[in-house]
């Protein structure tokens, strides 16, 4: 079975394609962002995948990608197109290549004009299709910078994209709007760029007088895709906890073992965020933890230690995941849940108050 999954990144307005191979575990990511490797690298491991290829669609203009940072956590290999001359790449693709996922694979499709070294992918019974920045919905990329040309990407358009059978779905690599999916048969009756009747002549004329500003990344971002996201002139690196062993969940939250948890009480502050009857009911709770009912941390939030660690803990570890998202709103910087709760806590016979001592 195919695992597919459509992320976000507001930022850049970047969508990053998450296509998985439920028989052999293996998966690959599309356009992934920097700042999100630690979101894809969750999912990834929440679903039972095994990351084995990041894929570009072109060496982008407005993001970083995430490639190189998750070859680091999660052992797979990049791929970009060899036109983009990029370093640091496992495999340097061209027009007709395959990229196999488990008992599926891509065709990658060279789709120049955007910029030299565009690539469309293509599902196997092509059924999806991953346009990069050559197609939008109901527009194209701009062709002004990074060699792009607009009579290259017309045809690239026309020739390798729109030649789809017209039920074949289209992702982008961005929206602006918040659209997520179009067709072959959509954009040949409704871009206004590219569809109808239009010829290159009317595209080429279109894509002059665009007028749009320069991109605000481009000085960063350019050179470190084409590093595979290896080098950022910024040197921006996402920082990871030192003060205990966590994981971050898909959900946004970082969460603690019980275990990990035991070894450190009393170095954190443990919140249990139940009600005041369930704090001494046949679970107890975790020994010098403090009671401070969900629907009462907003409020209790100055009177936290915000010098040291919080762990927040509830019965199974939902409510806790709640509150630990509002204490990092709140901008306290080291919160954890924990990890299936009192339940876990007492399965595993950590020590315990209340009740249950």
């Amino acid at each position: 079975m195919l695992v597919f999954r459509q992320l976000f990144d507001t930022t850049s307005s970047t969508y990053t394609y998450l296509l998985g191979e439920s028989t052999s575990g293996e998966a690959v990511l599309i356009d992934p962002v920097f700042e999100q490797a630690r979101r894809d690298a969750a999912l990834i491991r929440e679903l039972g995948l095994r990351l084995t290829w990041t894929l570009e669609t072109h060496a982008h203009a407005d993001h970083v990608t995430g490639a190189w940072l998750l070859k680091q956590r999660c052992g797979s290999r990049i791929a970009i197109a060899a036109a983009t001359h990029a370093q640091n790449a496992d495999r340097l693709l061209a027009h007709g290549d395959r990229i196999d996922i488990g008992r599926r694979h891509l065709q990658v499709r060279a789709t120049p004009g955007h910029t030299n070294g565009c690539l469309t992918f293509v599902l196997d019974d092509r059924s999806m299709a991953f346009t990069g920045d050559a197609l939008l919905i109901r527009g194209c990329g701009r062709a002004d910078f990074q060699e792009g040309d607009p009579a290259t990407l017309f045809h690239s358009v026309r020739e390798q994209i729109l030649s789809l059978p017209g039920q074949c779905l289209l992702y982008p690599g961005h929206d602006y709007r918040g659209l997520t999916v179009t067709s072959v048969a959509e954009e040949l009756r409704y871009n206004t760029r590219l569809g109808g009747n239009l010829n290159e002549s009317d595209f080429i004329g279109f894509m002059k007088n665009l007028g749009l500003p320069h991109p605000k990344l481009i000085d960063i971002a350019v050179p470190a895709n084409l590093a595979c996201g290896r080098a950022r002139p910024d040197g921006g690196v996402p920082d990871e906890p030192a003060w205990a062993p966590l994981s971050f969940t898909f959900g946004g939250v970082w969460e603690i073992e019980p275990a990990a948890l035991a070894e450190r009480l009393g170095e954190v502050q443990v919140i249990d965020v139940r009600e005041p009857q369930e704090f001494n009911d046949e679970l107890g709770h975790v020994p010098g933890a403090r009671l401070i009912p969900l629907s009462m941390l907003q409020d209790e939030i100055p009177s936290l230690d915000r010098a040291r660690p919080v762990v927040t803990v509830c019965r199974a570890g939902g409510r806790s995941a709640q509150g630990s998202l509002m204490l990092q709103k709140a901008g306290l910087a080291r919160i954890a849940n924990l990890s299936g709760g009192m339940l876990r806590w007492h399965a595993e016979g950590l020590p315990v108050d209340g009740s249950a001592a």
